[in-house]
């Protein structure tokens, strides 16, 4: 199970990556975005933070479980 939650939270990660390079990029082209597209991104990378982050608790939940 932890090499699952390890795979999931690599996912996380690289999606928190690649939604942060998109907005970037998308700003250094110049490209104009609404305030909403802008806040849509934003919450989506906020999101994937947080999916991560959650996923990390339960990782360390579960090595602390297994070594008590």
């Amino acid at each position: 199970m932890s090499i699952f939650l390890v795979i999931l939270l690599v996912a996380a990660m690289a999606a928190t990556v690649y939604v942060l390079v998109r907005g970037v990029m998308t700003m250094a082209q110049g490209k104009e975005m609404s305030s909403e597209q802008q806040q849509k991104w934003m919450q989506k990378r906020v999101q994937f933070q947080a999916l991560a982050i959650v996923i990390v608790i339960i990782i360390l939940l579960a090595a602390g479980v297994s070594r008590g």
